[in-house]
């Protein structure tokens, strides 16, 4: 499958089936998120696989988790920030980049994720003993889905066309 259509492929999963989820694939997701292009190659990614009973329920205490048989909680690092010129901290992009290529590397293997922005930190924080310099960044549901999934050519009515997002030479 080429990238667009893996893209196009890839949907918001918010029902999942009790299938657990491969190791060799849990395995391969990892990889793909340590391969990840992060500013000046600091690599901030802290990684919190949850997969048992237990960790699913912590974590259900923080967020929904729509019955995901696995989530991967991204961190950062705040100690291995880069600064751009401006004196941007990009760790929130370096672990969003991460979690883009896990996302992606998912799909082709047949996988469906949710990324989940919305939780309560403090909470997540104390369910899986973040230290204070690791800051929870965003979560990955991982599993099989539980019905039919979105369709690919959905973007076609659900995104913006081109000509609306994307200049050429000037704004």
């Amino acid at each position: 499958m080429d990238f667009l259509n893996l893209a196009k492929r890839r949907y918001a999963c918010r029902k999942y089936t009790d299938r657990k989820v491969e190791r060799e694939k849990l395995m391969q997701i990892l990889e793909a998120g340590r391969v990840a292009p992060t500013g000046a190659n600091r690599q901030p990614q802290c990684l919190v696989v949850i997969e048992s009973k237990e960790g699913m329920e912590r974590l259900a205490r923080c967020t929904r988790d729509f019955g995901a048989p696995l989530a991967i909680l991204v961190c950062a690092d705040t100690t291995e920030v880069w600064h751009k010129y401006d004196g941007k901290k990009i760790t929130d992009i370096d672990a969003t980049i991460v979690t883009d290529h896990m996302m992606l590397q998912a799909a082709a293997l047949g996988l469906d994720t949710l990324w989940i922005c919305m939780f309560k930190p403090d909470a997540v924080r104390e369910e899986f003993g973040l230290p204070d310099e690791v800051e929870p960044v965003n979560i990955l549901l991982v599993g099989y889905g539980d019905g039919e999934p979105a369709s690919p050519d959905r973007h076609d009515t659900t995104r913006k066309p081109l000509e609306q997002t994307v200049c050429f030479e000037h704004f």
